[in-house]
């Protein structure tokens, strides 16, 4: 066996040797789509395409189409039976995130509540 054989052999652990693995028109859609969305996104935050008071919701939908291109086509994030244990490391991930920012939001508005100077009279 030549050690070059296993260069593109993208496989991730558990998987077996005899299952396929992800497809160059996999990665190819997965970057187009990728590509897609941030050019969408640099054209609403730059142009007058969409009402100004909606850009922030726009970016955030575009924002979160990135996110499933990325899970979808890079990570191999399905919806297969073989998939629950990537999913629920995904969803652990999430709420520590949320946990974090949110703490953190918490604490600064306490702090910033607290720390206000009293007016004089």
């Amino acid at each position: 066996m030549n050690s070059h054989e296993h260069v593109f052999d993208d496989r991730t652990p558990g998987v077996e040797e005899h299952e396929s693995t992800a497809s160059y028109l996999s990665y190819t859609v997965g970057l187009a789509l990728a590509i897609v969305a941030t050019a969408a996104s640099f054209i609403v935050s730059q142009t007058d395409l969409l009402w100004p008071p909606g850009i922030p919701v726009g970016l955030i939908v575009l924002a979160f189409a990135q996110i499933g291109v990325h899970l979808v086509f890079f990570l191999h994030l399905g919806s297969g039976p073989d998939s629950t244990n990537n999913i629920l490391a995904l969803a652990f991930g999430v709420l520590i995130v949320f946990l974090v920012i949110t703490g953190s939001v918490w604490i600064i508005a306490n702090l910033n509540t607290n720390m206000t100077a009293v007016p004089m009279q």
